[in-house]
């Protein structure tokens, strides 16, 4: 009777987040047609159906609106969302640390510098500065990001994986592109600051089709590598000496998590600038929602993460008629509030 009893409860455990998960993907879906109608032009959500199904049924001037600037913007906050939830996750749970991020590693704040350097140096080399930002900006903040990653895991190789080392690497990795960005400011003309400042605090609107398909390409790869480590991550919230009597080598499991990390981060950051607590408040909305379980958690927060981005982008283009806030500063506004609610939910739990 009591093992009946326990069954029961565990149908209805998963049956409950089974419906949180597939109310997630109904929200994504909402959010995905509010961002793609909001905007100046007279577009809406029939008009956005009819376009996505039959194109020819629109005008050139509204099929272009749709499938050349609304799409792209708005799937590309899915895919950027959920590439920082997922990052963002795993960064929690190997570092063990809830106030983990993505960018704690440093990554935002080197691909910061790599973009610096973009804007700076395109145009002292002659380039013209239009078509040479469309390729050295993406590519020197993804170097830059990357070579952030990289130090990091050298860093965990020579250090065996130690979390309190990787967590101190990659708070003075963060402060010295800080560091150095603020640098390259001080030396740049008016409008190479204004640029940077500009790329810093995210925008969504520069990407197109090509950036789209690089980052959910990224997305795609990584989270079956992310799923496979699912059981290790879940009793590792456990507590990594219950990982380690199993036989499992948790400085080896860390350095490929922080390699997954890396990469997520970098191509989230590299086209659209950093985009900061969408990595943060993500996995501990996930985490409230469907326990601690990683085989739901993981998908879950990629979930969460490309839900409040794509709010945020629906917001960022209707808060001011005829502009379009940059969605980094609306996920930094929200972010705040909505953290400390996690962390007073949480206190009250306790």
């Amino acid at each position: 009777m009591q093992s009946d009893s326990l069954q029961s409860r565990y149908r209805q455990l998963w049956l409950r987040r089974a419906t949180i998960v597939s109310g997630l993907l109904l929200a994504i879906v909402c959010s995905l047609l509010l961002d793609v109608s909001a905007g100046p032009a007279q577009l809406g959500l029939a008009d956005v159906f009819k376009g996505i199904i039959a194109p020819d049924s629109l005008s050139l001037r509204h099929r272009i609106i749709l499938i050349d600037v609304r799409l792209p913007d708005a799937l590309i906050a899915l895919a950027v969302g959920a590439a920082l939830g997922l990052a963002g996750i795993e960064t929690q749970t190997v570092l063990n640390n809830p106030m983990a991020s993505p960018f704690t590693l440093g990554i935002s704040s080197f691909a910061a510098l790599g973009a610096s350097i973009a804007i700076i140096v395109v145009p002292a080399v002659g380039m013209e500065v239009g078509a040479g930002l469309v390729f050295a900006l993406p590519a020197l903040a993804l170097f830059f990001a990357l070579l952030c990653g990289g130090l990091v895991l050298i860093f965990s190789h020579l250090t065996g994986g130690a979390r309190e080392s990787i967590i101190l690497l990659g708070m003075a990795l963060f402060f010295l592109g800080n560091a150095l960005t603020a640098a390259i400011q001080y030396v740049g003309s008016a409008e190479a600051v204004q640029q940077i400042v500009f790329w810093s605090i995210g925008n969504l609107t520069k990407a197109g089709w090509t950036e789209l398909l690089i980052v959910s390409a990224c997305v795609g790869i990584i989270l079956p590598f992310s799923m496979q480590h699912v059981w290790v991550m879940t009793m590792m919230r456990a507590g990594e000496a219950q990982v380690m009597s199993l036989g499992l080598n948790v400085p080896r499991i860390r350095m490929l998590v922080i390699a997954r990390i890396s990469v997520l981060s970098a191509f989230a950051v590299c086209f659209v600038g950093a985009i900061g607590f969408v990595g943060l408040i993500g996995p501990h909305i996930a985490r409230l929602l469907l326990g601690e379980d990683h085989r739901l958690l993981v998908p879950g927060a990629a979930m969460c993460g490309a839900l409040i981005l794509s709010l945020a982008s629906f917001l960022s283009k209707i808060l001011i008629p005829g502009a379009i806030v940059p969605v980094g500063i609306l996920t930094a506004i929200i972010g705040v509030p909505v953290f400390v609610l996690l962390v007073l939910s949480r206190r009250s739990r306790l």
